[in-house]
């Protein structure tokens, strides 16, 4: 086992050139959802499946989520399979996705967005850490087995999916809602798109996600005759104040697997009311975003919020109406799930790192699989640049990442 592991890993480590080459390939191609003014992921799913074939992984299938807005009409998912050795064992997903976010503001860049620019040991280019950076060391470590001609312990199977950077309604949500039986019972996986500089900390919970719209009604007037109107501006400030206050004591647990510890419930933004100074308007919007610890059922919370909302509506002799704009509820994994554990392991013995789990209030797509009773973790070593100006990968983290993902591969 001991040398077997060894001639993989040094495999991996002579494979610096085909990660830099992967990626300066992948990041020509603008995967963009349409939401975000692009068209789609399907150039760039196509390169990569001709990638894939050409090195020997090709064992593919293609689940397309129907898209009349992107190119092609679809939003394209690929799955490969690495046989193990135990098709009994639980089978090892490794989920990475296509898409990226657009470059923004040219001018903020040193170099072009969709050109890889090494340097330093970085790679500099739109996407590089997220998503290709996991996507790429995925692929190194099954490419380790394929031309090593080494079967792993368990089946891997790498996911590639669309529209991750936009709600998943053609990625995973989309898989796990139209082609559920590609998991089987028992499988578990890792996301490579959660991490730190490090490489400590193992994610595995997320806070649930609330999007709240609360639209007062009341009458407007001149504002030097306020008793004449209901003043909805002034019914929404004591409503928000109530809201905060109301729910954070609530809602008040804390638990130490997250950062902040709280549940936070914030009032973001504002709509506008009335044009002019001096008209009391009949109509206020505003909107808060929560993220609720997990213990808590989201039905719970927004049953809470209704109640406080009688007490404003009763106070001014307004109506206001709560709505919800978006909820996401997410399960936790156990802490002692195979992905958990066979981690933790994996990167104390591959690179003599002590891992801490940890809870996040942003939402991932593990959040999909949790609520659907299939473990996932979030790890990867990440420097967290995605999604600014000049993001960057380290090109070591690839193959360090590549290294702890095939170790699990070879565990029974």
């Amino acid at each position: 086992m001991f040398q077997t592991e060894q001639k993989i890993f040094e495999f991996i480590d002579g494979c610096e050139n085909t990660a830099v080459e992967l990626q300066t390939e992948l990041t020509k191609y603008p995967a963009i959802s349409p939401m975000s003014g692009g068209e789609g992921e399907l150039d760039k799913c196509l390169f990569l499946e001709q990638w894939l074939r050409s090195h020997g992984i090709d064992t593919l299938e293609r689940y397309d989520a129907p898209d009349p807005l992107a190119k092609g009409g679809v939003r394209p998912n690929v799955a490969a399979t690495i046989e193990g050795k135990n098709t009994a064992l639980p089978r090892f997903w490794i989920m990475s996705h296509l898409d990226v976010v657009p470059a923004g503001d040219p001018s903020l860049w040193d170099s072009n967005p969709w050109t890889v620019v090494k340097k330093d040991g970085k790679l500099t280019g739109r996407g590089v850490e997220d998503n290709q950076q996991g996507l790429v060391s995925s692929i190194l470590a099954a490419l380790a087995f394929v031309k090593l001609k080494i079967q792993p312990e368990r089946t891997i199977k790498l996911l590639f999916i669309a529209d991750e950077e936009c709600d998943s309604n053609f990625g995973i949500d989309w898989l796990l809602k139209k082609r559920r039986g590609i998991f089987k019972k028992g499988d578990f996986v890792l996301v490579p798109d959660h991490g730190d500089p490090a490489g400590e900390t193992i994610e595995i919970a997320e806070k649930s996600s609330i999007w709240l719209k609360a639209h007062t009604k009341g009458v407007q007037a001149h504002a030097a005759y306020p008793e004449k109107g209901r003043n909805a501006c002034l019914a929404g400030a004591d409503l928000m104040l109530r809201l905060r206050e109301g729910l954070m004591e609530r809602f008040s647990a804390r638990d130490s697997l997250f950062d902040p510890d709280y549940s936070t419930i914030e009032p973001t933004k504002k709509e506008a009311n009335v044009p002019n100074i001096n008209t009391i308007p009949s109509e206020d919007v505003f909107y808060m975003d929560i993220r609720l610890l997990p213990r808590y059922p989201v039905s719970e919370f927004l049953e809470e919020a209704r109640r406080i909302k009688c007490g404003t509506e009763q106070k001014y002799g307004v109506q206001v109406e709560l709505s919800v704009i978006q909820s996401k509820e997410s399960k936790q994994t156990p802490a002692g799930s195979p992905i958990v554990e066979m981690l933790a392991v994996a990167c104390k013995q591959v690179l003599g790192r002590d891992t801490r789990l940890t809870g996040i209030g942003g939402g991932t797509v593990a959040a999909f699989l949790r609520n659907n009773d299939i473990d996932s973790a979030g790890w990867s070593t990440l420097n967290n640049s995605l999604h600014q100006p000049n993001e960057y990968c380290v090109i070591k983290n690839m193959l360090d990442d590549a290294k702890v993902m095939a170790h699990i591969a070879m565990q029974k």
